[in-house]
């Protein structure tokens, strides 16, 4: 039995609304908030096509899937999580905004519950500054990967002041869902990410010199190296404002190893943002399939 039954996600973008969808197929009572009550039910909805998807290809089973629709819960904002065991926040990766969330989290919640981070490269002791000293005992990173509902890899992120026992039920809490945690140091971008991106700004690179397109260094990723998909495409699924905003962090912690590529800022400042603005390092139709 895990530590955690009641669980609550803030943040209704991908990775939260697929975090919140991994707790509900594991049993959890989940409920899911974003800046209004609107995105969050079409992140709900999207959530019901993601479970229809995942039957013919024994994701889940079906019993599964309905368990998950019922522990779905959308609600208006986080005066609504004081009944949450943990509550896992997945909001922009701003450290200002994250805080800000913290700080209401920290006011709301019963003494006993924990809060996680889903940031991807911030600093997670910096980040638990935001709450009380009792509360940093209960506070951890938990860095998914997208698809949530695919990825099973969890970077479990103990602060400064985490309490052994509490990450540790954190990390139960991961396996009993499916996920498989590994443990990693609190710096700036983690491990994978600092692999990761190290790959993205070279794939960056062999495209600004003209050495591959996106497409082609997307198929020698997988084909070569067995990705299940290549760095732009990657990059489009997440948004490449996401990426700027990793790869500047990663260079204010690390120097020129991770220097943001100025055609990745050409990008961004273009709206060249990925799939969702149906443009990115690859075109999209209307309903998000690559032409």
């Amino acid at each position: 039995m895990s530590a955690f039954q009641n669980i609550g996600v803030v943040g209704a973008g991908m990775m939260g609304s697929e975090i919140a969808l991994v707790f509900a197929l594991g049993g959890h009572p989940t409920l899911i908030s974003d800046q209004s009550r609107d995105a969050a039910e079409r992140a709900v909805e999207r959530l019901h096509g993601v479970l229809d998807r995942g039957l013919p290809r024994g994701f889940w089973t079906a019993e599964a899937a309905e368990g998950a629709r019922r522990n779905l819960t959308v609600v208006d904002g986080l005066d609504a999580y004081g009944d949450r065991d943990l509550v896992i926040e997945a909001v922009f990766e701003d450290e200002a905004m994250k805080r800000g969330v913290f700080q209401r989290l920290d006011a709301i919640l019963a003494p006993r519950a924990g809060i996680a981070s889903n940031t991807s490269s911030i600093s997670i002791t910096t980040l638990s500054a935001a709450v009380s000293e009792t509360r940093r005992q209960r506070f951890v990173g938990t860095h998914f990967f997208s698809p949530v509902s695919r990825m099973r890899l969890v970077e479990v992120i103990p602060a400064a002041d985490s309490d052994p026992g509490f990450v540790q039920a954190v990390s139960d809490a991961l396996i009993a869902i499916g996920k498989g945690p590994i443990r990693v140091k609190d710096v700036v971008g983690f491990a994978v990410n600092r692999l990761l991106h190290a790959l993205v700004i070279e794939s960056i690179r062999l495209v600004e010199e003209g050495v591959c397109s996106p497409a082609d260094i997307d198929q020698a990723c997988k084909l070569g190296l067995g990705h299940p998909i290549g760095p732009f495409e990657l990059m489009d699924n997440t948004q490449n404002s996401l990426s700027l905003s990793v790869h500047e962090i990663l260079h204010r912690a690390y120097g020129e190893r991770f220097l943001p590529q100025p055609l990745l800022r050409q990008m961004v400042a273009a709206g060249y943002n990925g799939r969702k603005a149906g443009r990115g390092w690859h075109r999209y139709g209307e309903n998000g399939k690559r032409i």
